[in-house]
């Protein structure tokens, strides 16, 4: 299978994964977070169509994730809103599913990277793969904020309890 090909069909499967997930979830800014991350995928997806049909693919610097100002933006509103978020196994299942995404997608394009001729496809690969690194951060910091409340005790300012 052609590799851009097969980019398509996971930045496609990665997309329509986000979309679904961000209809079940009630937060508006968990919402924003899945949206957002399926917007990036169908930018890359766009990139990989115009290379799989040899036009000239470009990664704009302009276009790239804004993910991580994102994701700050959203804990801050949260934080300033104080609200509290039920973690359920289900949800925290979600998240860890699409941190496994990510963590393929970045891999395979990596590898995909050293084994392309071309130097600017090589350029265009490391760059998407540097972007499914950061949508792995994003993924990663938000399960670690929603599952904060079962791991409060192990915080190190406890450190100082005696055990019983």
């Amino acid at each position: 299978m052609n590799v851009f090909k097969f980019a398509m069909k996971m930045e496609t499967d990665g997309r329509a994964f986000y979309l679904k997930q961000a209809e079940r979830i009630e937060s508006p800014w968990l919402k924003k977070i899945l949206v957002e991350l399926a917007d990036d995928e169908l930018k890359h997806y766009n990139i990989f169509k115009a290379m799989k049909e040899g036009k000239t693919a470009e990664y704009k610097e302009a276009e790239q994730t804004k993910i991580i100002p994102t994701l700050k933006n959203v804990f801050e509103t949260l934080k300033e809103e104080n609200k509290e978020y039920a973690f359920t196994a289900d949800s925290k299942k979600i998240w860890e599913e699409a941190l496994e995404i990510e963590k393929k997608s970045e891999e395979f394009y990596r590898d995909k990277a050293d084994e392309v001729d071309s130097e600017s496809r090589k350029h265009i690969l490391n760059k998407i793969a540097d972007e499914e690194h950061k949508h792995w951060v994003t993924l990663q910091s938000v399960i670690r904020f929603l599952d904060r409340p079962n791991h409060w005790l192990e915080d190190a300012e406890w450190s100082n309890l005696e055990d019983y």
